[in-house]
Protein backbone atom coordinates (compact mmCIF):
# COMPACT_ATOMS: atom_id res chain seq x y z
CA UNK A 1 0.00 0.00 0.00
CA UNK A 2 1.46 3.15 -1.09
CA UNK A 3 1.34 5.84 1.53
CA UNK A 4 1.57 10.07 0.51
CA UNK A 5 4.79 11.75 1.30
CA UNK A 6 3.50 15.24 2.97
CA UNK A 7 5.65 18.22 1.74
CA UNK A 8 5.90 21.55 4.09
CA UNK A 9 3.79 23.91 2.54
CA UNK A 10 4.24 27.40 3.07
CA UNK A 11 7.33 27.40 5.64
CA UNK A 12 9.74 30.22 5.43
CA UNK A 13 12.81 28.28 6.63
CA UNK A 14 15.68 30.95 8.03
CA UNK A 15 19.36 29.65 8.73
CA UNK A 16 22.40 31.26 10.31
CA UNK A 17 20.32 34.15 11.65
CA UNK A 18 20.26 36.04 14.78
CA UNK A 19 16.62 35.40 16.41
CA UNK A 20 15.46 37.84 19.10
CA UNK A 21 12.76 36.35 21.28
CA UNK A 22 9.42 37.65 23.85
CA UNK A 23 7.20 35.70 25.63
CA UNK A 24 3.91 37.81 26.32
CA UNK A 25 0.44 35.85 27.14
CA UNK A 26 1.70 32.48 26.95
CA UNK A 27 3.12 33.45 23.40
CA UNK A 28 5.84 33.16 22.19
CA UNK A 29 7.38 36.00 19.50
CA UNK A 30 10.31 35.52 17.25
CA UNK A 31 12.07 38.05 14.23
CA UNK A 32 15.10 36.75 12.68
CA UNK A 33 17.81 39.48 12.36
CA UNK A 34 21.06 39.53 11.29
CA UNK A 35 23.73 38.70 13.24
CA UNK A 36 25.84 40.97 14.87
CA UNK A 37 22.83 43.94 14.49
CA UNK A 38 20.75 44.02 17.32
CA UNK A 39 23.37 45.32 19.57
CA UNK A 40 24.37 47.88 17.11
CA UNK A 41 20.46 49.05 16.54
CA UNK A 42 20.14 48.70 20.47
CA UNK A 43 23.06 50.78 21.01
CA UNK A 44 21.77 53.26 18.33
CA UNK A 45 24.80 52.81 15.55
CA UNK A 46 22.54 50.98 13.40
CA UNK A 47 19.45 53.24 11.87
CA UNK A 48 17.97 51.42 8.88
CA UNK A 49 15.70 48.72 9.91
CA UNK A 50 16.00 46.51 6.85
CA UNK A 51 19.71 46.35 7.67
CA UNK A 52 18.82 44.41 10.95
CA UNK A 53 15.83 42.17 9.88
CA UNK A 54 16.25 39.78 7.56
CA UNK A 55 12.24 39.96 7.14
CA UNK A 56 9.54 42.17 8.54
CA UNK A 57 7.32 39.01 9.76
CA UNK A 58 6.68 38.39 13.16
CA UNK A 59 6.95 34.08 13.92
CA UNK A 60 6.17 31.72 16.40
CA UNK A 61 8.96 29.52 15.69
CA UNK A 62 11.90 31.56 13.55
CA UNK A 63 13.65 27.95 13.18
CA UNK A 64 10.86 25.84 11.30
CA UNK A 65 9.56 29.13 9.92
CA UNK A 66 6.01 29.06 11.58
CA UNK A 67 4.44 32.39 11.09
CA UNK A 68 2.81 33.79 14.24
CA UNK A 69 -1.21 34.20 13.87
CA UNK A 70 -2.38 37.40 13.83
CA UNK A 71 -5.11 36.73 16.28
CA UNK A 72 -2.13 35.79 18.96
CA UNK A 73 -0.74 39.70 17.51
CA UNK A 74 -3.53 41.53 18.77
CA UNK A 75 -4.29 39.88 21.89
CA UNK A 76 -0.73 40.35 22.74
CA UNK A 77 0.18 43.79 21.27
CA UNK A 78 -3.24 44.75 20.42
CA UNK A 79 -2.39 46.04 17.36
CA UNK A 80 -1.65 43.61 14.40
CA UNK A 81 1.37 45.95 12.52
CA UNK A 82 4.02 43.49 11.44
CA UNK A 83 6.79 46.63 11.59
CA UNK A 84 5.44 48.26 15.04
CA UNK A 85 5.59 44.86 16.42
CA UNK A 86 8.95 44.02 15.33
CA UNK A 87 10.01 47.28 16.96
CA UNK A 88 9.05 46.31 20.23
CA UNK A 89 10.75 43.08 19.78
CA UNK A 90 14.14 44.16 19.08
CA UNK A 91 13.63 47.19 21.78
CA UNK A 92 12.30 44.13 24.38
CA UNK A 93 13.27 40.94 23.05
CA UNK A 94 15.71 38.68 24.30
CA UNK A 95 18.71 37.83 21.77
CA UNK A 96 18.99 34.15 21.38
CA UNK A 97 22.83 33.65 21.32
CA UNK A 98 24.74 30.14 21.34
CA UNK A 99 26.48 28.92 24.21
CA UNK A 100 30.10 29.76 23.09
CA UNK A 101 28.96 33.18 22.02
CA UNK A 102 27.30 33.60 25.45
CA UNK A 103 30.37 32.70 27.26
CA UNK A 104 32.34 35.07 25.67
CA UNK A 105 29.83 37.80 25.89
CA UNK A 106 30.05 37.14 29.66
CA UNK A 107 33.66 37.38 29.48
CA UNK A 108 34.14 40.26 27.85
CA UNK A 109 31.54 42.15 30.24
CA UNK A 110 33.13 40.22 33.54
CA UNK A 111 36.41 41.91 32.01
CA UNK A 112 35.20 45.18 32.00
CA UNK A 113 33.42 45.14 35.22
CA UNK A 114 36.77 44.65 37.05
CA UNK A 115 38.41 47.25 35.15
CA UNK A 116 35.77 49.68 36.08
CA UNK A 117 36.24 48.37 40.00
CA UNK A 118 39.75 48.55 39.34
CA UNK A 119 39.83 52.71 38.26
CA UNK A 120 37.36 53.34 41.45
CA UNK A 121 38.76 51.60 44.00
CA UNK A 122 42.04 51.57 46.06
CA UNK A 123 43.25 49.31 49.11
CA UNK A 124 42.54 51.01 52.44
CA UNK A 125 45.55 50.14 54.03
CA UNK A 126 48.70 50.86 51.90
CA UNK A 127 46.29 53.43 49.27
CA UNK A 128 47.12 52.20 46.08
CA UNK A 129 44.56 50.28 44.03
CA UNK A 130 44.22 46.43 43.42
CA UNK A 131 45.64 44.81 40.00
CA UNK A 132 43.22 43.83 37.23
CA UNK A 133 44.10 40.57 38.27
CA UNK A 134 43.57 40.71 41.87
CA UNK A 135 40.28 42.39 41.41
CA UNK A 136 38.91 39.56 38.94
CA UNK A 137 40.20 36.78 41.90
CA UNK A 138 37.90 39.01 44.04
CA UNK A 139 35.25 38.75 42.14
CA UNK A 140 35.30 35.16 42.06
CA UNK A 141 35.65 34.94 45.74
CA UNK A 142 32.30 36.47 46.46
CA UNK A 143 30.49 34.33 43.65
CA UNK A 144 29.73 37.36 41.48
CA UNK A 145 27.47 36.56 37.95
CA UNK A 146 27.20 38.74 35.44
CA UNK A 147 23.88 40.18 34.68
CA UNK A 148 23.76 41.04 30.29
CA UNK A 149 21.26 43.27 30.91
CA UNK A 150 22.77 45.83 32.86
CA UNK A 151 25.41 47.99 32.26
CA UNK A 152 29.21 47.25 33.42
CA UNK A 153 29.30 50.32 35.44
CA UNK A 154 25.90 49.74 37.52
CA UNK A 155 27.28 46.24 38.04
CA UNK A 156 30.91 47.62 39.19
CA UNK A 157 29.00 49.59 41.90
CA UNK A 158 27.10 46.86 43.19
CA UNK A 159 30.85 44.66 43.38
CA UNK A 160 32.41 47.62 45.31
CA UNK A 161 29.71 46.96 47.77
CA UNK A 162 30.06 43.47 48.47
CA UNK A 163 33.84 43.25 48.52
CA UNK A 164 33.81 46.40 50.96
CA UNK A 165 32.08 43.51 53.24
CA UNK A 166 34.80 41.28 53.03
CA UNK A 167 37.76 42.77 51.91
CA UNK A 168 40.12 45.55 52.37
CA UNK A 169 38.97 48.25 49.64
CA UNK A 170 37.41 51.06 49.17
CA UNK A 171 36.41 54.06 46.53
CA UNK A 172 39.22 56.15 45.36
CA UNK A 173 39.00 59.60 46.52
CA UNK A 174 38.13 62.24 44.31
CA UNK A 175 39.86 65.73 44.55
CA UNK A 176 37.45 69.13 44.73
CA UNK A 177 38.17 72.41 44.93
CA UNK A 178 35.39 74.11 46.95
CA UNK A 179 34.97 78.15 46.66
CA UNK A 180 32.45 79.37 49.71
CA UNK A 181 31.95 83.14 50.77
CA UNK A 182 33.77 83.27 54.23
CA UNK A 183 30.61 84.13 56.21
CA UNK A 184 29.62 79.91 55.59
CA UNK A 185 33.46 78.28 56.11
CA UNK A 186 32.46 77.03 59.51
CA UNK A 187 29.50 75.56 58.63
CA UNK A 188 30.69 74.02 55.64
CA UNK A 189 33.64 72.55 57.65
CA UNK A 190 31.40 70.72 60.10
CA UNK A 191 29.30 69.75 57.66
CA UNK A 192 32.52 67.51 55.98
CA UNK A 193 33.53 65.90 59.55
CA UNK A 194 30.74 63.40 58.78
CA UNK A 195 32.01 62.59 55.66
CA UNK A 196 35.60 61.94 56.77
CA UNK A 197 37.36 64.23 54.38
CA UNK A 198 40.62 65.28 53.99
CA UNK A 199 41.62 68.64 53.77
CA UNK A 200 44.58 69.54 51.98
CA UNK A 201 44.97 73.21 51.98
CA UNK A 202 42.82 76.01 53.12
CA UNK A 203 43.37 79.77 52.04
CA UNK A 204 41.97 82.72 52.22
CA UNK A 205 41.22 85.42 49.50
CA UNK A 206 39.30 88.48 49.94
CA UNK A 207 35.72 87.56 50.85
CA UNK A 208 36.07 83.83 49.85
CA UNK A 209 37.87 80.96 51.19
CA UNK A 210 39.48 77.93 48.53
CA UNK A 211 39.27 74.86 50.00
CA UNK A 212 41.23 71.99 48.43
CA UNK A 213 40.01 68.37 49.84
CA UNK A 214 39.40 64.35 49.28
CA UNK A 215 36.20 63.16 49.38
CA UNK A 216 34.56 60.11 48.67
CA UNK A 217 32.85 59.82 45.50
CA UNK A 218 29.32 58.43 47.73
CA UNK A 219 29.30 62.21 49.09
CA UNK A 220 29.70 64.01 45.80
CA UNK A 221 25.98 64.79 45.49
CA UNK A 222 25.39 65.67 49.40
CA UNK A 223 28.68 68.21 49.00
CA UNK A 224 27.81 69.61 45.42
CA UNK A 225 23.87 70.34 46.99
CA UNK A 226 25.46 71.77 50.23
CA UNK A 227 28.05 74.10 48.46
CA UNK A 228 25.18 75.48 45.68
CA UNK A 229 23.27 76.21 49.40
CA UNK A 230 25.88 77.88 50.47
CA UNK A 231 26.51 80.28 47.30
CA UNK A 232 29.64 78.67 46.48
CA UNK A 233 31.29 77.04 44.02
CA UNK A 234 33.01 73.68 43.27
CA UNK A 235 35.08 72.41 40.99
CA UNK A 236 36.78 68.69 40.37
CA UNK A 237 40.58 68.08 40.39
CA UNK A 238 40.96 64.75 39.70
CA UNK A 239 38.22 61.93 39.49
CA UNK A 240 40.19 59.33 41.25
CA UNK A 241 42.97 59.53 43.50
CA UNK A 242 45.35 56.52 44.69
CA UNK A 243 48.80 55.85 45.99
CA UNK A 244 50.87 56.13 42.71
CA UNK A 245 50.91 60.27 42.14
CA UNK A 246 54.30 61.76 41.68
CA UNK A 247 56.38 62.80 44.89
CA UNK A 248 56.11 66.68 45.65
CA UNK A 249 59.51 68.40 45.15
CA UNK A 250 58.92 70.58 47.83
CA UNK A 251 58.97 67.29 50.02
CA UNK A 252 62.82 67.52 49.95
CA UNK A 253 65.86 69.67 51.10
CA UNK A 254 67.97 71.02 48.52
CA UNK A 255 70.88 70.62 50.81
CA UNK A 256 70.54 67.43 51.61
CA UNK A 257 71.92 64.23 49.58
CA UNK A 258 70.02 61.00 50.35
CA UNK A 259 72.94 58.21 49.57
CA UNK A 260 71.33 54.97 50.88
CA UNK A 261 73.61 52.43 52.16
CA UNK A 262 73.48 48.98 50.59
CA UNK A 263 71.63 46.19 52.47
CA UNK A 264 73.14 42.98 53.18
CA UNK A 265 70.90 41.66 50.56
CA UNK A 266 71.90 43.68 48.37
CA UNK A 267 75.55 42.80 48.16
CA UNK A 268 74.58 39.53 48.27
CA UNK A 269 72.58 39.95 44.79
CA UNK A 270 75.03 42.46 43.25
CA UNK A 271 77.86 39.56 43.80
CA UNK A 272 75.53 37.03 42.11
CA UNK A 273 75.54 39.57 39.33
CA UNK A 274 78.45 39.97 39.10
CA UNK A 275 79.29 36.05 38.91
CA UNK A 276 76.73 34.88 36.58
CA UNK A 277 78.14 38.13 34.03
CA UNK A 278 82.25 36.58 33.98
CA UNK A 279 80.46 33.09 33.75
CA UNK A 280 78.80 34.11 30.94
CA UNK A 281 81.67 35.88 29.41
CA UNK A 282 83.43 32.64 29.87
CA UNK A 283 81.07 30.35 28.00
CA UNK A 284 81.14 32.93 25.00
CA UNK A 285 84.67 32.77 25.10
CA UNK A 286 84.42 29.41 25.29
CA UNK A 287 82.12 28.75 22.63
CA UNK A 288 84.79 31.02 20.15
CA UNK A 289 87.41 29.00 20.49
CA UNK A 290 85.52 25.36 20.68
CA UNK A 291 85.81 24.63 16.81
CA UNK A 292 84.80 20.65 15.76
CA UNK A 293 86.42 17.78 14.83
CA UNK A 294 85.61 15.32 12.04
CA UNK A 295 86.75 11.83 13.55
CA UNK A 296 87.10 10.50 9.42
CA UNK A 297 89.52 12.51 8.21
CA UNK A 298 91.21 13.07 11.78
CA UNK A 299 91.34 16.73 11.47
CA UNK A 300 89.65 20.07 13.28
CA UNK A 301 87.54 21.90 11.14
CA UNK A 302 86.15 25.31 12.25
CA UNK A 303 82.70 26.63 12.88
CA UNK A 304 79.52 24.88 12.30
CA UNK A 305 79.60 26.48 8.55
CA UNK A 306 82.41 24.95 7.78
CA UNK A 307 81.88 21.86 8.95
CA UNK A 308 78.95 21.59 6.90
CA UNK A 309 81.17 22.06 4.12
CA UNK A 310 83.53 19.48 5.06
CA UNK A 311 81.46 16.97 4.39
CA UNK A 312 80.46 17.77 1.10
CA UNK A 313 83.92 17.90 -0.31
CA UNK A 314 85.37 15.18 -1.99
CA UNK A 315 88.03 14.32 0.38
CA UNK A 316 85.86 13.96 3.38
CA UNK A 317 83.98 11.32 0.71
CA UNK A 318 86.95 9.52 -0.27
CA UNK A 319 88.12 9.42 3.37
CA UNK A 320 84.46 7.56 3.52
CA UNK A 321 85.22 5.13 1.24
CA UNK A 322 88.75 4.52 2.94
CA UNK A 323 87.19 3.77 6.14
CA UNK A 324 84.61 1.32 4.70
CA UNK A 325 87.83 -0.50 3.64
CA UNK A 326 89.65 -0.45 7.07
CA UNK A 327 92.37 2.37 5.52
CA UNK A 328 93.41 5.39 7.59
CA UNK A 329 92.60 8.37 6.21
CA UNK A 330 94.58 10.55 3.59
CA UNK A 331 95.32 14.12 3.50
CA UNK A 332 93.74 16.38 1.38
CA UNK A 333 97.25 16.32 -1.11
CA UNK A 334 97.32 12.58 -1.23
CA UNK A 335 93.69 12.73 -1.76
CA UNK A 336 93.70 14.26 -4.74
CA UNK A 337 96.73 12.19 -6.07
CA UNK A 338 94.65 8.86 -5.47
CA UNK A 339 91.48 11.25 -7.40
CA UNK A 340 94.04 12.00 -10.73
CA UNK A 341 95.10 8.27 -11.04
CA UNK A 342 91.92 7.07 -11.11
CA UNK A 343 91.01 8.94 -13.93
CA UNK A 344 93.98 8.23 -15.10
CA UNK A 345 92.87 4.53 -15.01
CA UNK A 346 89.11 5.37 -16.19
CA UNK A 347 90.59 6.93 -19.49
CA UNK A 348 93.15 3.98 -20.73
CA UNK A 349 90.41 1.67 -20.29
CA UNK A 350 88.68 3.41 -23.71
CA UNK A 351 91.98 2.36 -25.38
CA UNK A 352 92.48 -1.73 -26.61
CA UNK A 353 96.58 -2.32 -26.71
Amino acid sequence: MSRKLGQPIGQKRLTNVAIVRIKKLGFRFEVACYKNKVLSWRSGVEKDLDEVLQSRIVYSNVSKGILAKTKDLISAFGVCDQNAICLEILDKGELQVAGKERESQLSIQFRDIATIVMQKTVNTETQRPYTITMIEQLMHGIHFAVDPRNSSKKQSLVVIRELQKKFPIKRSPMRLRIIVPNKNVTSFKEKLDPWDSKIESDNESGNQTFIICELDPGHFRDCDKLVRNLQGRLEILDVSMDGEGDTDIDHFDETDDFHPKPSKQMKESITQVTEKMKNNKIEDREKQVKQNRCSTCDVIVGDAKQYREHFKSDWHKHNLKRKTRQLPPVSPEECATDMDMVDTKGSLKDYNF
